[in-house]
Formats: structure tokens, sequence, C-alpha cells
């Protein structure tokens, strides 16, 4: 009488691997970002927003605290109070892991002066475990970057687009890239812009991009933000911005303003009347009771000019 074998067990299926968090549409945020030197606050309060797949124009004139803010993002320095939330991760600080997801670019590329391109590649290769090479090579070559010449001896636009290429190398889903082309004369800054757009609509990536020329930023970017004096005095999309600001000439300054309306500055026009620059929705300004023909809108130069004009006095 044979013996019975007992079939072995079919193991069970393996389970799927879990399906992948969707990645936030808010790809960075920061809330309260506040950083003081010497007892003055060069960055006050600053709540930023930026989206998966945007360029946010970050706009203040030199001095206004952009840089700070950056190198705060960057965690190059620390916040004195506030909070950097990164990818879905809320830090106090940006640490290394964090930098992985970042690419930075500064208005002052430096570089190992002694090193070539392909040199730089290698070096900065070791920092990042998403390197990859063959895409820094094709970077190079796109951007006309000479591959085995000095850092020393690239003129200032070919540096700038080096730093470009060693930022994107990694692929990583942030840019911050601080005033990326002061210094540069209008071809380079072209170019420089040109590829940024690309990159963006191509690859996906979110770039915070910091400058104190309007025209630039109004040329690239989806949303800005404006910075004066340490405090971000707007956010939002530039067709917000455009409706949402406009003069108004008075003989004397309304008390109080009508419902809806805040100040943004006080000016004097040439013929000597009071001029209010105001800031309010559409529908705030479809129900003010001043009349259309003292009612004026703005170039975004002219915004930008009036919110950097600006004193808290106002």
């Amino acid at each position: 009488m044979s013996e019975l074998v007992e079939p072995v067990p079919t193991p069970p299926p393996e389970a799927p691997p879990p399906a992948p968090l969707p990645e936030p549409e808010v790809i960075l945020r920061t809330q309260g970002l506040t950083r003081a030197f010497h007892e003055v606050k060069a960055v006050n309060g600053v709540d930023l927003e930026l989206r998966r797949g945007e360029v946010y124009g970050f706009l203040g004139r030199n001095g206004a605290g952009k840089t700070t803010t950056l190198r705060m993002l960057m965690g190059i320095l620390r916040p004195d109070t506030g909070d950097i939330e990164l990818m879905g991760q809320r830090v106090r600080r940006v640490r290394a892991a964090q930098k992985q997801h970042l690419g930075y670019v500064s208005q002052e590329q430096v570089f190992y002066p002694w090193m070539t391109a392909l040199e730089l590649g290698k070096f900065v290769s070791g920092f990042y475990p998403h390197w990859d090479d063959a895409r820094f090579q094709h970077l190079l070559h796109v951007l006309d970057v000479p591959k085995e010449r000095k850092a020393a001896q690239l003129s200032g636009g070919t540096r700038m687009k080096l730093g470009l290429a060693l930022a994107l190398s990694h692929r990583p889903p942030l840019l911050i890239l601080d005033e990326p082309t002061a210094g540069l004369d209008p071809v380079a800054r072209r170019e420089f812009l040109d590829i940024l757009r690309d990159q963006v609509r191509r690859e996906g990536q979110t770039a915070l991009f910091s400058s104190h020329l309007v025209g630039e930023v109004e040329e690239v970017a989806h949303r800005i933000g404006i910075l004066h004096e340490g405090r971000l005095r707007f956010q939002g999309s530039l067709d917000t911005l455009r409706q949402s600001v406009r003069r108004v000439a008075a003989e004397s300054a309304p008390e109080p303003l009508p419902p809806g309306l805040s100040l943004v500055r006080r000016e004097r026009l040439p013929d000597g009347r009071l001029a209010l620059v105001l800031f309010g929705t559409p529908g705030d300004w479809a129900t003010s009771s001043f009349a259309p023909e003292t009612v004026e809108t703005l170039s975004l130069e002219n915004i930008f000019l009036a919110y950097a004009r600006r004193s808290d006095e106002s």
C-alpha cells in the first residue's frame, strides 16, 4: 500500500507592493520664517507656498531679505523661528537628507578655479546618490559649456550655465535660484530663462526664482511673491496682482477706506494731487465708491515699485 503524500501547500501569492504615496501638490511651504541679524529682522514671518511644476518668482529689491530666505531653505542659515515643510516633511532646518531634493544656483557661482567642468561634475556627484552623469554630459552639450576648460577661464554666463547643469543632474524636484541672471549680458540672460522655462515644462520641476528684475519674472513665473523689508507683501498669480492693485487720484484720503481695500502706498501726482495705491479683489473694486475716471490700472513694474517704495507708515 503506497503512502499518502501530503501535498505541499502552495504559498500565498505575494501581496502587491504598496502604492506610492501621492506626491503633494505643495512641494514647499514655510510658516512664520524669521531670521534676525543684530536685532534687525532680515526676514520676518514669511509664509511661502510653492506648488509642483511651477516657476515661483520671488521679487524684491536688493536687501529685501530674498537671499537670507533662500539660504534658510538651503540649510545654510538656521531660522530663529518658523518651520519649513519640504516634500511633505516638516523640519526646523534643512539638512543633508532634504538637500537631495534640492538644486541650488546662486548669484555668485564659486567653483574650484583649477577644475574643468567634467572634473567639477565628478566632484559634485559624490554628494548625490542619484547623480546622472549621462544627463550632466547632455546638459553641458545643450548649454554649450566647454567640458575641458577650467572654471577660471569661463565667462560669467557660462559659469551660470555650468551651475545650472550641476544643479539639474541629480534630478531634484525643486530648484532654488538666487538672482541667477545677475551680471549676465542680454543674450546669456535670454538663454538662461529659455532653459529654465523648458526645464520646468518638460521635467515637471518646481523653481523658486529670486530677482529684482520685474520683466524677467513676468516672463517665466506662474505665481509671484513680493518681499519688502523682510515681509511677504503679496503672494499669488500675476493676473490676480494686476487686477487687484490700482491707483486712485483723490483730493484727500477717504477715512475709512472702502470695504475690502487696503493701502499699499500714498503718492503725489505731477499736478500735486494725492494718489493712493490700493489693493483689493475685483469685487471690492466693483463696489467701491471711487469714480471710474479716478481709478488707474498699473503695469507690473509700477505695482512692484509701489510695494518696494512703501513703508509701514504708508
